[in-house]
């Protein structure tokens, strides 16, 4: 029993130096995150709708909250799940300022009323608009050529909930032989960039090709698209005159494959994949598979959000060589 006590307390004792030490993946990203996002410019397009110091409790740092707020976007946390991670997290602690020695982590109210004020302005577009303003005068111009995708983002299609109904503003699609219940976003993304240039959300019953004419910037000399764009000439020729339409053509027609088409397909298909980069970011990367909250709007406010710092993480290299040492 002696020696179990012993052990313990040598173990306690040790505990504190931390010899030995890693950077962590999570660490590492948020260094990077440190320096490639434009905190001060982004802060400033806040600030006039974030409360100021009155005679009541002092609101927390206007920096501080969307630290923490994209913090839930990078690794999809609810609101009291990044209260949790920030006390349980000393890297995330780090990213966002806060000693735990001085306060206390923003709790899940002060993190969703933030979250709210955002939505309820509608600065999600004006923060995706931002960045691609700062993109821009760092070099990241809009390529000429833009593919044109759309993916589904699930909704909960279980009835098991207060109100006995799935979401109103959701709905069902079906894509091949498998139906899927939730809202669909769709995208423009620069042909050589792979940046997302343009964003709409809708329900997922919304059709790919009636949303074509709002991811074109107007300025375009090719448009890449799957199957779902086909027959769209004139419509991308309405939006932007001197765009060449390069969707893909359907090669079978029943049962006969037109081997020429098909051909063509895949080459075009070899600039159409590159979409797939950014969506692997929204949805593999932040985990943005699955909506977190009801109603479209709101979950329209997280795309733009979720576009904005996926063009940051794709051009997160280039930026950082650029950054003044």
């Amino acid at each position: 029993m002696g020696k179990m006590v012993g052990m313990r307390q040598v173990t306690l004792a040790t505990v504190g130096f931390e010899r030995y030490a890693k950077t962590t993946k999570r660490a590492a990203f948020l260094a990077e995150m440190e320096h490639v996002v434009r905190w001060a410019e982004l802060c400033a397009l806040i600030a006039p709708f974030y409360p100021q110091p009155g005679s009541g409790r002092p609101p927390i740092g206007l920096e501080r909250m969307l630290r923490i707020y994209f913090l839930q976007q990078w690794f999809n946390l609810s609101d009291p799940g990044v209260e949790e991670a920030l006390y349980d997290s000393a890297s995330m602690r780090r990213f966002a300022g806060i000693d735990l020695g001085r306060e206390p982590v923003a709790d899940e109210t002060t993190i969703c009323k933030f979250r709210h004020l955002l939505e309820r302005h509608d600065l999600g577009r004006a923060l995706f608009e931002r960045v691609q303003q700062h993109l821009a005068r760092r070099g990241f111009k809009v390529s000429t050529g833009t593919i044109v995708d759309a993916t589904i983002i699930h909704a909960p299609a279980s009835t098991k909930n207060a109100d006995r109904a799935r979401d109103p503003e959701m709905h069902q699609t079906r894509k091949g032989k498998q139906w899927y219940f939730g809202m669909k976003a769709h995208l423009g993304v620069g042909s050589k960039s792979k940046l997302i240039h343009s964003v709409v959300a809708t329900a997922a019953n919304v059709a790919d090709a009636t949303m074509l004419p709002d991811l074109l910037h107007g300025n375009e000399t090719r448009v890449w698209g799957d199957q779902a764009y086909r027959g769209q000439r004139a419509a991308i020729r309405r939006r932007a005159p001197r765009a060449r339409d390069f969707t893909n053509r359907r090669h079978r027609h029943r049962g006969v494959v037109d081997l020429a088409v098909r051909a063509k397909n895949r080459t075009k298909s070899r600039v159409r994949a590159k979409v797939e980069h950014p969506i692997g970011v929204m949805k593999r990367v932040f985990g943005f598979a699955k909506v977190r909250y009801r109603g479209l709007a709101k979950n329209a406010h997280r795309l733009f959000v979720t576009c904005a710092l996926a063009n940051l993480f794709i051009a997160r290299r280039s930026l950082l060589r650029l950054r003044p040492r």
